[in-house]
């Protein structure tokens, strides 16, 4: 299938559909004549004598080196070939789709100065499979994202690596085996292609979904373990969160107490719990949560832009006739958007973790056996699962320092102050799987209590994620080999499956 997208007015639902179900993507025709435009001034521009960057310059510090006309399509190709010098493991063949996605939308504004087979191919190695191979590590997001997106330049006029039907061929072979030719590039063409920030917001933007995810999750294990320690939900009456008024802190007590009507096991402590308050992990966990929620909508206005915007360098002003030098190509809002995220995941991931600390331990469970075992000393039960927890949610808040503030000189000085969003962007993948695991593990232990109130009964929403979770990972008696279990549990986090079970449903749009 194939989704067709309005340079600068897509949104990110569509962005996440076209994403998660691997469609392709063209561009409204009606961009065309746009494009064309720019094109047209470009090739002017590369006829006539006065120098213009990208056009007929030398790149970077090399900018006041005058290129003959004659010489602008070896340019181009060496600026291609030259810039291929990302190393490590390949960017999953997902997320390099849908940075060769948001490359279109960026070219398809018409101030990028491309002609209309370079975004014909863009579209025809989409449709056919084409995926260039792209290292993750090389980029400090400024001038855009250089190396990856030069490696999946390279493909376009036959170099590099691309992956087509799960074989990893050179580029050429590659875009012969899906019936397309290689281009040569005109002027600027390789400039508009590299320079930009598509690989960067395209790895936020799986963050964002990965970590919106996690969130709501969270909402579910937070209001599962509440049940198995008997928790109140005293502190999820709205009037306290409306008096606040952050939207996502009322959004997060509103749905935990939707998913906690009900409960059997909450009506059963009303009355003669000698608890006055609980623990902030429970008492504190819409607060937490909702500042999450709020932060992570707020990246994803910012990358919804950013995945709409024109970010290569120079721009082509068609109604102005004439080319301009910018900066939009630095990642800094990306870079921002990403360490938002980064400390959401960490804040969620910490807060989730006590609750795990909470639940194991007899002191404070309110009469939950030692480590949520039928038979402690023998039996260590998740003792050890919660000390993965603890590992996890240390190494998250690691990874949650700031990329952005860590700027460094490159390219002779001429790029000397950079923004680092690649990286910032990376780590999201990293953090969202501790987080998944995490939850996880919260998701079991809560189970597992829930188990030991019975004959009482957890409410029907939290029933379903319950059963949902014994599917594949049983209630545990004896100790057993546990580490596929926490695995198989990660996985109904991150895809969706105990949020579905509990019918919550979130938006992270306003609309």
């Amino acid at each position: 299938m194939s989704e067709v997208v309005s340079p600068g007015a897509v949104r990110l639902r569509e962005l996440e559909r076209i994403w998660r179900g691997r469609l392709s993507a063209t561009l409204d025709r009606a961009v065309k004549p746009a494009v064309e435009a720019a094109a047209e001034l470009v090739r002017k521009a590369a006829e006539g004598g006065e120098a213009v960057y990208g056009v007929n310059t030398g790149f970077g510090k090399l900018a006041s080196v005058k290129i003959p006309a004659e010489q602008t399509e070896a340019l181009q190709r060496n600026l291609i070939l030259s810039h291929c010098c990302g190393v490590g493991d390949p960017l999953d063949e997902d997320a390099t789709r849908l940075m060769m996605v948001l490359k279109l939308l960026s070219l398809g504004r018409g101030a990028s100065g491309v002609r209309w087979q370079t975004v014909e191919l863009i579209e025809g190695m989409l449709a056919a499979g084409v995926t260039p191979v792209v290292p993750v590590q090389g980029s400090v997001g400024a001038s855009g994202d250089l190396a990856p997106l030069a490696h999946m330049a390279a493909v376009m006029i036959g170099a590099g690596e691309a992956v087509v039907d799960g074989a990893r061929l050179p580029g050429a072979e590659a875009l012969a085996k899906a019936g397309l030719d290689p281009i040569v590039l005109g002027p600027k063409e390789g400039l508009a292609l590299i320079n930009g920030t598509q690989f960067s917001t395209a790895l936020a933007l799986v963050g964002l979904w990965g970590a919106w995810r996690n969130a709501e999750c969270c909402i579910v294990t937070a209001a599962l373990s509440t049940d198995a320690i008997m928790g109140s939900t005293a502190p999820l009456v709205d009037a306290i969160h409306t008096l606040r008024g952050h939207k996502g802190q009322i959004m997060a007590a509103r749905a935990q107490r939707a998913l906690m009507e009900g409960s059997e096991i909450r009506e059963s402590h009303r009355e003669g719990d000698t608890r006055v308050q609980d623990p902030y992990c429970i008492r504190c966990q819409a607060q937490v949560s909702g500042a999450a929620i709020d932060l992570l909508r707020r990246a994803g206005e910012v990358l919804e832009v950013e995945a709409n915007a024109v970010t290569d360098n120079p721009l082509v002003l068609v109604e102005e006739g004439r080319i301009v030098s910018g900066g939009n190509f630095h990642a800094e809002p990306v870079g921002f958007a990403a360490d938002q995220i980064a400390m959401a995941i960490a804040e969620l991931g910490a807060i989730a973790q006590r609750r795990v600390a909470l639940m194991v331990d007899p002191n404070l469970s309110f009469d939950l056996p030692p480590f949520l075992t039928p038979e402690p000393g023998l039996n260590s039960g998740l003792m050890i699962a919660e000390v993965t927890t603890a590992a996890l949610m240390s190494e998250n808040k690691h990874l949650a320092n700031p990329c952005t503030t860590d700027s460094t000189p490159t390219s002779a000085n001429q790029e000397d102050h950079v923004s680092m969003a690649a990286h910032a962007a990376r780590r999201l993948g990293r953090m969202n799987a501790n987080l998944s695991h995490i939850l996880g593990v919260e998701a079991i232990c809560a189970a597992q209590g829930i188990d030991f109130r019975s004959p009482l009964k957890t409410s029907t929403p939290l029933q379903r994620v319950v059963e949902r979770l014994r599917a594949t990972v049983p209630a545990l008696r004896d100790d057993r080999y546990l580490a596929p279990e926490l695995e198989a549990a990660a996985r109904l986090v991150m895809g969706g499956a105990l949020v579905e079970a509990a019918g919550l449903d979130m938006t992270l749009g306003d609309d």
